[in-house]
C-alpha cells in the first residue's frame, strides 16, 4: 500500500491549501515516556489502554502562516478505526486536523490515511517498543533507523528528549519526508535536543 504514497500526493485535488508544502515531518510520541511527564494526558486513551507509540501528526512544512481550518476530520467509521491505532484519540485528530487542514493539498480521509501508509512503511527500532526501560546511545540509535529503513538519511530522524529528576527521556522521534513520500533530510529548523546517551521509558 506504500507504494502509492507518492502518487497519491501529486494526484490529489487541491483543497485549502494554497502554497504547495515542501515536505512532511511525521511526528512519533514514546507514549510511555509522554503519559508519565505530562499529567494532562494520564486519562487519554493512549495511556489508559498502555499504547508503546503513538503518532501526533504529520505537519507540512511550509511558508504559510497560518494552517488553521474550522472544518472537522469527518472519517469514515472504517478509516477512525485504521487510524485509531495510531492515534486513539479522536480530540487529537481533530485539533490535529484543524491546526494542518489549511497547508496541506488534501482532504482529512487523504490526510490521515497518508499519516497511516508512512507509518506503516517505516520500521521501528526494538529498543522502542519494548516494556523495559533502556539506556541508549543517539547515534547508535539513529543508525539502528537506517539500517532498518536504507533509504533513509541518517539526518532525516530526529529525536526530542525531556529531564525529569536528572535522567533525560526519549519523548518524540521525528522522521522527515519529500512531498512524494521518499525520506529525506530534515530541515534546519528540526534539531534534537538529546544528549548522547538517554533514557527509553518501556513502562507505565
Amino acid at each position: 500500500m506504500a507504494v502509492y504514497i507518492g502518487f497519491l500526493l501529486f494526484t490529489v485535488q487541491v483543497y485549502a491549501a494554497s502554497v504547495q508544502p515542501q515536505g512532511y515531518v511525521l511526528q512519533i510520541q514514546l507514549t510511555p515516556a509522554v503519559c508519565a511527564l505530562d499529567s494532562s494526558k494520564q486519562k487519554q486513551r493512549k495511556c489508559l489502554e498502555g499504547y508503546s507509540l503513538t503518532i501526533s501528526g504529520l505537519l507540512p512544512e511550509t511558508t504559510q502562516k497560518d494552517c488553521t481550518v474550522t472544518s472537522t476530520a469527518a472519517l469514515s467509521p472504517l478509516q477512525s478505526k485504521v487510524v485509531a491505532r495510531v492515534m486513539p484519540d479522536p480530540n487529537s485528530r481533530t485539533q490535529l486536523w484543524q491546526s494542518v487542514g489549511g497547508c496541506v493539498p488534501m482532504n482529512p480521509s487523504q490526510y490521515f490515511r497518508t499519516m497511516i501508509n508512512l507509518a506503516e512503511k517505516l520500521k521501528i527500532p526494538a529498543d522502542l517498543t519494548s516494556s523495559e526501560n533502556k539506556i541508549v546511545n543517539h547515534q547508535n540509535l539513529k543508525t539502528q533507523f537506517t539500517k532498518l529503513n536504507p533509504t533513509l538519511p541518517i539526518n532525516g530522524v530526529s529525536f526530542s528528549c525531556q529531564t525529569s529528576k536528572s535522567n533525560t527521556v526519549l519523548t518524540e522521534i521525528e522522521i522527515c519526508y519529500k512531498v512524494n513520500g521518499q525520506y529525506k533530510q530534515c530541515s534546519n529548523h528540526i534539531v534534537s535536543n538529546c544528549p548522547t546517551s538517554f533514557s527509553i521509558k518501556g513502562a507505565y
